[in-house]
């Protein structure tokens, strides 16, 4: 799994300000520009990890971010198309940064080096590795750490 930084993606550090603003989280930015449009595809998450993101939060997330993305691109409402949405209850990370946004989400990784799902809550992560906290049947907590390099995939985990 690689780690590529959100804030090299462009726009994407104007438009997450604007989001947090709301109480979300921006995971994901694309900015598609075709001939008479540009297509915008936004991925929020809930700023509180125990909770989904739901319809209004998606309406909330887009109300904010398009007059963000029209000054940005200096276009108007008519030159833009742009869908906001939940990260969905079974998500791949797509990337290993997403862990940060993720943090007290459970998930689940595949480790190359073990062929075999480990799973915990995020508890912290930075450019190189992602460390769980995983809870047995009798409360014992234990952390692992994982190397991105060392992960084929990542998904969360919905209860």
């Amino acid at each position: 799994m690689e780690y590529t930084s959100l804030n090299g993606i462009p726009h994407f550090k104007e438009c997450s300000a604007v989001v947090a603003a709301e109480g979300l989280k921006l995971v994901e930015l694309q900015v598609v520009p075709q001939k008479t449009l540009t297509k915008i595809s936004a991925v929020i998450a809930s700023g509180d990890p125990s909770k989904d993101v739901g319809v209004s939060d998606c309406s909330k997330a887009h109300r904010a971010l398009a007059p963000k993305i029209m000054a940005l691109l200096n276009k108007t409402e008519d030159d833009i198309a742009m869908e906001v949405c939940s990260p969905g209850i079974e998500r791949n990370i797509k990337n290993a940064a997403e862990f940060e946004i993720f943090q007290g989400r459970e998930v689940r990784v595949w480790d190359k080096n073990i062929s075999e799902w480990s799973s915990g809550v995020i508890k912290s992560s930075d450019e190189k590795s992602v460390t769980l906290v995983e809870t047995d049947e009798t409360g014992n907590k234990t952390e692992k750490t994982f190397q991105y390099s060392d992960l084929a995939k990542a998904k969360f985990i919905h209860i």
